[in-house]
């Protein structure tokens, strides 16, 4: 589903990611490890075509970095749901606005975003939050808000940015569970952090990235 093939990004001519291979199945959990500045990100980044590689090819459920045209990139980008940690909700919209309008951008009937968007809510506990202003949740809410703005759109992988990375231990261990019961409905998860507590409860294989270079190993 995700192949990387020897693939090299550098900014600046600072190498970040050099010749990095991968494969990443349906259905898999994947825990993408570094501390800060290893790449992460920039990796992530490559899965959703925000970034070309300098050398090498990516490729995402059949679309290849090396042939993929701007306009298609809105489309692979549908079969994607991404996870920010520093959430991106709209703040003058609330909850169900902020899910909606990633069924709105596509043309979903009104009558089917409203079921998909209150099925997703209940998935992530916030059926009662529909109406808040993301301003009046708590960290841990407002993650869960975009984790239901991700998945709304049924994607075939979910990729995950140092989701816990602001949250306090309690809420990271929910947010966590939430992102394992995603995967065991089906949904790839990739995720990014650095937080090793994170990744060895995760129980998913786990990706390390070190100076530009990718290994697998150990969870903790």
């Amino acid at each position: 589903m995700i192949y990387f093939r020897n693939v090299s990004v550098a900014f600046d001519n600072v190498p970040v990611l050099d010749g990095v291979s991968l494969h990443i199945g349906p259905g898999e959990f994947v825990c993408l490890v570094g501390q800060s500045g290893m790449g992460k990100t920039t990796l992530l980044r490559l899965i959703y075509f925000d970034l070309i590689p300098d050398r090498g090819e990516v490729l995402v459920h059949e679309t290849a970095s090396s042939s993929i045209r701007k306009k298609d990139v809105p489309l692979i980008r549908r079969k994607l749901g991404v996870v920010f940690q520093d959430f991106k909700l709209l703040d003058d919209r609330n909850v169900f606005e902020n899910v909606a309008i990633a069924l709105r951008v596509t043309g979903t009937p009104a009558g089917e975003i409203d079921k998909r968007v209150l099925r997703v809510l209940a998935d992530v506990g916030l059926s009662h939050k529909r109406s808040s202003m993301p301003g009046n949740l708590s960290g841990g809410e407002q993650q869960r808000v975009v984790i239901a703005r991700s998945i709304v759109n049924n994607p075939v992988v979910l990729l995950a940015d140092e989701p816990t990375g602001n949250l306090d231990t309690e809420t990271s261990g929910e947010i966590l569970q939430l992102l394992r019961d995603i995967n065991e409905g089906g949904t790839a998860v990739v995720l990014a952090s650095h937080n090793e507590e994170i990744v060895r409860k995760s129980g998913g294989r786990v990706l390390r990235l070190h100076e530009g270079k990718l290994t697998e190993g150990p969870g903790g």
